[in-house]
């Protein structure tokens, strides 16, 4: 059994083709995406637009059939037969108005989710793509607030804001087109006049409303960047009875929310009220005027009927032209926040021109005069030159501090090295593709982090067709094959939120195990056994010199028992190198190495004593 299904060949072509199109093309902008997908999906837009459009043509009989029905009535020449035809007329047309309107309404809805789908993956994959520096910029609250709601909000206008447009529309040029033709030509346009006003509504309250939901949606933004943070730090809260202060600080954030939202609604809830007000005004107009060439005899009293129905019909469309507008603007403000992020680069990217490797070996050479962060002000690293056959096993070892976890960075371009100071088999890193370089290496970080699924899909994460003997085999030589057989589900076994199940030492056996079913062909163990106890780390170490023979390790460590083994101890301190031997060579020089070595086995004694 398999730790997660693999996708059958169809969808895993599919998926690679995606995958080389999205690295190899510029990310396009929201905006582009939206109006490519329009044009690919233009015939099904087509068939849901005539639906709708059709069921408004079906619908503005109805005011015409009881115009002629009150004529008919009124001249006194209605028959039983005569009814049950007008009945059966009225029935065919609501009928019809709801077979087409909802064709058409249930395909806008169907393009709508199948946007929102492609959208989402093209936000996420784009995120997959930027550097580890862009989200330590950027709170986890505040993206996903971009996934869901400014992803929503453009759904919702290719939705209900397309089907209300539609509708809108097409049903006030044939409600006009039926007022002009069955009614009164001078009686329509002197009741259109009110309407005149509204485009000048629009383009007053358009950049306002605008603005407001961009604020709204930045106050979301917030609320679920401090929600993500507390609930990250809820064990640190309770042990600290601060429970009070977090209510706190996302109550402000609500009340942000609140009074932004509120603004919106005043905004929206002016403009949606005067279109209906015009369409009032209208009709009052109609009424009086119409009531007079009515009474004057210039139009029957049925056509008089069908035109104060036919106007009453008009205030929908002006109702929904209100929605619309708030839709489009709701969606512009958040096409405009996907499009910034969108719009970002990633600061570490593939090679113009890379070199095509058919198989590294893991022979490391680092010449690195210095290195600082992109917003660094101080070097982080200072002359850093060594190298690294394929096969040795080299140890990291300093205070903290030091600059460890920053050198064994630069190799996978986590941090990107300055050009020509980092070489894996005599080649460049920048002049490698990232995937061919980062698959050449088992990277286990400090924190051993671990998704929120099943141990064997946590083991299996670096090897998706790995067999359950195999998931084991890694387990077991990470020395937590046990412990995953006493568990009831074993390999099946959630393990919760980035494994909240396990305890620290579980997590880095099953982050180790990952890193040996990989295989690859270097290792860096970034102290990666601090949490597990001295036998069970021996066990670890012995197992690493067995299946890791022929292959490069690095081993950073602050306990100095993981790298007594090591071919060459690199020592550092204030990120420069300071000592470098072996573990009996470096004791015997009595420098830095020697005095932790010293402490940390007085500690032991301590212990044991």
């Amino acid at each position: 059994m398999r730790p997660a299904a693999p996708l059958s060949d169809d969808r895993t072509v599919q998926a690679m083709m995606e995958v080389t199109e999205f690295m190899h093309h510029p990310v396009e902008s929201p905006t582009h995406l939206l109006k490519q997908f329009m044009l690919s999906k233009k015939w099904s837009y087509l068939v849901s637009i005539l639906s709708i459009v059709a069921s408004e043509i079906v619908m503005v009989q109805f005011p015409n059939i009881l115009g002629r029905f009150t004529d008919t009535l009124k001249a006194g020449r209605l028959t039983g037969g005569q009814l049950l035809h007008y009945v059966w007329w009225l029935l065919a047309v609501g009928t019809g108005y709801v077979v087409l309107y909802g064709i058409g309404q249930l395909r806008n809805g169907q393009l709508g989710r199948e946007f929102e789908y492609r959208l989402r993956r093209r936000l996420f994959r784009h995120w997959e793509s930027l550097s580890t520096a862009y989200f330590r910029q950027r709170s986890i609250g505040d993206l996903l607030n971009h996934a869901m709601n400014d992803v929503r909000a453009v759904r919702d206008a290719l939705t209900g804001g397309m089907n209300l447009l539609t509708n809108a529309v097409f049903l006030l040029i044939t409600t006009l087109f039926m007022t002009f033709r069955t009614v009164s030509i001078k009686l329509t346009l002197v009741s259109m006049i009110p309407l005149l006003a509204l485009p000048i509504f629009i383009i007053w309250w358009g950049p306002r409303i605008r603005n407001a939901l961009r604020e709204a949606q930045e106050a979301l933004s917030e609320m679920a960047a401090v929600t993500e943070e507390s609930l990250s730090a809820i064990r640190l809260i309770k042990a600290t009875a601060n429970e009070d202060v977090e209510a706190n600080r996302f109550a402000d954030k609500v009340d942000l929310i609140v009074r932004r939202q509120m603004a919106v609604f005043r905004q929206s809830g002016l403009f949606q009220t005067l279109i209906p007000f015009t369409g009032s005004v209208s009709f009052a107009i109609a009424l009086s005027y119409g009531g007079y060439l009515t009474i004057d005899g210039q139009i029957p009293l049925g056509a008089f009927v069908a035109f104060t129905l036919y106007l009453a019909m008009l205030i929908t469309p002006l109702q929904q032209m209100g929605f619309v507008f708030n839709y489009f603007q709701r969606a512009s403000a958040s096409l405009k926040r996907l499009e910034v992020l969108l719009g970002e680069e990633p600061d570490i990217k593939d090679p113009e021109h890379p070199v095509d490797v058919d198989q590294i070996t893991g022979d490391i050479e680092v010449d690195l005069p210095e290195f600082r962060y992109p917003d660094g002000v101080q070097p982080a690293l200072l002359d850093i030159h060594f190298r690294v056959r394929s096969g040795q096993t080299i140890g990291i070892v300093g205070r903290t501090g030091a600059g460890k976890t920053t050198l064994v960075n630069l190799l996978p371009r986590i941090f990107d090295p300055p050009k020509g100071t980092v070489r894996v088999d005599g080649y460049d890193v920048h002049s490698l593709r990232l995937k061919t370089l980062r698959e050449s290496i088992a990277y286990v970080p400090q924190d051993g982090f671990l998704f929120s699924t099943t141990i064997g899909e946590n083991i299996g994460f670096s090897r998706e067709d790995a067999s359950r003997e195999e998931l084991l085999e890694a387990a077991d030589n990470a020395c937590f094959r046990n412990e995953i057989e006493s568990f009831p589900d074993g390999l099946d076994t959630l393990i919760g939120e980035r494994g909240v199940a396990l305890s620290g030492g579980q997590k880095q056996r099953a982050a180790i195990a990952r890193a040996f079913l990989k295989d690859a062909p270097i290792l860096i163990l970034d102290d990666s056994l601090s949490a597990v106890d001295m036998n069970t780390e021996k066990q670890i170490l012995e197992n690493v010199r067995r299946i890791r023979r022929g292959k490069t390790t690095l081993i950073v460590a602050h306990r100095l028992s993981a790298v007594r083994h090591a071919d060459v101890l690199l020592v550092l301190d204030k990120g420069r190198i300071v000592e470098r031997g072996t573990h009996d060579e470096l004791v015997q020089q009595g420098g830095l190495y020697a005095s932790l070595y010293a402490l940390q086995e007085a500690a032991t004694e301590e212990v044991r004593a």
